[in-house]
């Protein structure tokens, strides 16, 4: 338990860093003394910054996709009002001094030229998550082509994330989610033989 216990805290300390000050500009020495935990037990419990890097992501998947849920569940209206309200949310996230914007593709920028790390198979996992999950909720909503919806909204939230993290503007992500409702809007008034499906492709 007590081991459990000491990786859980150098998780916690690295992804403070990693997401307040970027995976280069944070060593592992900085981690292990805000770990408040020796070197030699950073590396025992993480043989590589790669690996700690990773695991900072790996604790941030399942979270980031329950809240995201969560507000989608909690909203009020219709499919449209009800993706709008994460990007909703998301804006009210970006306004606090502290928000530096979506973890997963900040530190896909930083690695852009690394594309086997395994943090960006995890950032491209979770990435993929959040569109299956748009998909299947949009297929059970009878939604024509539900993979091609969810591609377009998961495009809106990170370009989103982009434009408030360059602008320091949550607004646009407000706009974002009016756009996506648009289209959701949109796809729900389209039947399957509109969008040249059969009903059993549908």
């Amino acid at each position: 338990m007590a081991m459990n216990q000491t990786r859980e805290r150098i998780v916690s300390a690295a992804s403070r860093l990693f997401y307040d000050e970027g995976i280069r500009a944070v060593s592992m020495d900085a981690v292990a003394e805000k770990a408040g935990v020796t070197k030699r037990t950073l590396y025992y419990h993480f043989d590589s910054k790669d690996n700690l890097v990773a695991a900072y992501l790996s604790a941030r998947d399942q979270p980031n996709l329950a809240l995201f849920r969560r507000w989608f569940a909690e909203a009020d209206g219709d499919l449209p009002e009800k993706v709008r309200s994460i990007f909703v949310h998301l804006s009210r996230s970006a306004r606090h001094p502290k928000w530096k914007g979506c973890g997963f593709l900040r530190t896909s920028a930083e690695l852009a030229n690394l594309p086997g790390h395994p943090a960006m198979k995890i950032g491209a996992a979770h990435k993929k998550k959040f569109e299956d999950w748009l998909a299947e909720t949009f297929a059970a909503d009878g939604i024509a082509e539900p993979l091609a919806l969810a591609r377009q909204i998961a495009l809106l939230l990170d370009g989103s994330f982009a434009a408030v993290l360059l602008h320091r503007d949550p607004s646009y992500m407000e706009h974002a989610g009016a756009a996506a409702a648009t289209l959701v809007a949109g796809a729900a008034r389209t039947t399957p033989a509109e969008a040249g499906l059969s009903p059993s492709r549908a």
